[in-house]
């Protein structure tokens, strides 16, 4: 069996994750303030925090889902692939987020694993049968996401 197709293709999957992950950060780099409404308005939980934070825009995850989408279509994936595959991941980003309030975490603060590992995971074991990945494509992708977002995002991007 070939082994350069297996690989190629978790390493778009692997791409087309840190797309949906880096159009935010990218969005927020081009149109500064410009669209950065809060998810959550603005909102506090029954905690007194904020339900999300300011960091999670309608900006960013509008220009994730449409990156990821666009470029899915430019690597040999459909359109609704790349949507999927961002909204699971923002949804998962946001999940972490909630976490993160709830446990007093401020907007921006890491939280290492908790940052890296749902946004990628969840996609991938819902989006298995439509990304033809095995777990261990899933476990091998996860686990470079999670370097990536980890080592370039915190030391490079941010």
């Amino acid at each position: 069996m070939e082994w350069w197709p297996l690989i190629r293709k978790d390493l778009l999957v692997l791409l087309l994750l840190s797309i949906a992950n880096s159009a935010p950060i990218l969005a927020r780099l081009i149109l500064k303030d410009r669209f950065s409404l809060p998810l959550d308005l603005g909102v506090k939980w029954i905690d007194g925090r904020p339900i999300l934070g300011s960091h999670k825009t309608i900006r960013g995850v509008i220009s994730s889902i449409v990156c990821t989408a666009l470029f899915s279509r430019l690597i040999g994936f459909s359109l609704v692939t790349g949507a999927l595959l961002s909204v699971i991941s923002m949804f998962s980003d946001l999940l972490s987020s909630f976490i993160k309030r709830r446990c007093g975490l401020k907007s921006g603060a890491k939280a290492t694993g908790l940052d890296q590992i749902p946004e990628a995971l969840v996609p991938l074991i819902v989006l298995k049968d439509r990304l033809s990945l095995t777990y261990y494509d899933i476990v091998a992708i996860v686990t470079l996401f999670f370097y990536w977002k980890f080592y370039f995002l915190r030391y490079c991007m941010c």
